[in-house]
């Protein structure tokens, strides 16, 4: 397995994957293209055979200068449980650092448990919310009305 920066080409291999790896859901809206114009340094591919295994979409805080956030992450159900998803965050991990980033931070959706399970096995920390759903912690419309949010932050060593 080979993982690589991202390039502006890799939108339009990804985008068609997103809804399928999803299992149906809608999601490509929530990847536009200029995440793979913008922020190729700290986003990655994993490949393995010349094919997308899984990606990760990151970038710098440009408001919080200690402060990265991944935005959006995915691995082919095939290769799931496989540690794509844990290669691709300790890639993340170390590029940050190299800009002096220490603090890490994620949202999912509250109906998202294996996200939730995942988030916080690799080490982060559900921040207070203002409610809590199924014993989540959860900030009420966070992405808009009705669009609840699990917010997660993660300390760098």
């Amino acid at each position: 397995m080979n993982i690589r920066s991202v390039e502006s080409s890799d939108y339009y291999i990804i985008s068609p994957l997103i809804n399928e790896w999803w299992g149906g859901r809608n999601m490509s809206d929530m990847l536009p293209k200029l995440f793979f114009d913008h922020f190729k340094q700290t986003s990655f591919i994993a490949e393995e055979d010349g094919r997308i295994i899984g990606f990760l979409i990151g970038f710098l805080s440009q408001s919080h200068p200690k402060e990265s956030y991944i935005h959006f992450v995915g691995v082919h159900p095939h290769w799931r449980k496989k540690n794509i998803g844990k290669l691709l965050y300790v890639q993340f991990f170390n590029k940050v650092k190299q800009y002096d980033r220490n603090i890490v931070r994620c949202v999912t959706s509250p109906i998202n448990k294996v996200s939730i399970a995942y988030h916080t096995k690799m080490g982060f920390e559900m921040e207070d919310g203002d409610k809590i759903i199924d014993g989540v912690p959860v900030i009420s419309n966070y992405d808009g009305p009705s669009q609840d949010r699990v917010l997660f932050v993660k300390h760098l060593i």
